[in-house]
């Protein structure tokens, strides 16, 4: 990944700060958070989708089967995304078993699991490059308060 130079921000005034958009500000920080991550998990030849399985399958070796993963997953999806491709992929690869009680990682998947954690660690640092960690948390707290405000569920993912 390419360090680039953070670009400096204007000052603007609590006014004009307070009357911008929320939809427009999260969802364009949104969009590029995850075209970062992307971009890096690209680079293993994995999707969000390889990294979501990869990441479950690491947490619960061996107790999810094609169908509790999927059903797990769905809910992150916006790419309408065929899981069992996604499996058969990682099993091709030598990255996945599947045994009749779940799947589990191979050595070769907790590696390339690591190696993308790493790729996604730098994508997150370089976002969070000059925020307070304060300031972080207050913003998941808003928006959080935001989509239980509008009928969604405010709590954290499991």
């Amino acid at each position: 990944m390419t360090t680039k130079q953070i670009t400096p921000l204007k000052t603007y005034s609590h006014e004009e700060l307070a009357a911008q958009p929320i939809g427009f500000w999260s969802s364009e920080a949104g969009r590029r958070m995850v075209g970062a991550l992307r971009e890096q998990l690209a680079v293993e030849d994995l999707t969000q989708p390889h990294w979501w399985t990869l990441n479950h399958v690491a947490g619960k070796p061996g107790t999810w089967t094609r169908a509790t993963l999927t059903e797990r997953l769905t809910s992150y999806d916006d790419l309408d995304t065929d899981f069992d491709g996604v499996y058969d992929d990682l099993i091709a690869r030598g990255w996945m078993t599947e045994e009749a009680g779940g799947m589990t990682l191979t050595e070769e998947g907790e590696a390339g699991r690591l190696r993308a954690r790493e790729r996604n660690l730098r994508v997150h640092e370089r976002a969070h490059e000059g925020v307070d960690p304060a300031d972080f948390v207050t913003t998941i707290n808003v928006l959080r308060r935001m989509v239980a405000n509008l009928g969604g569920n405010g709590n954290l993912p499991e």
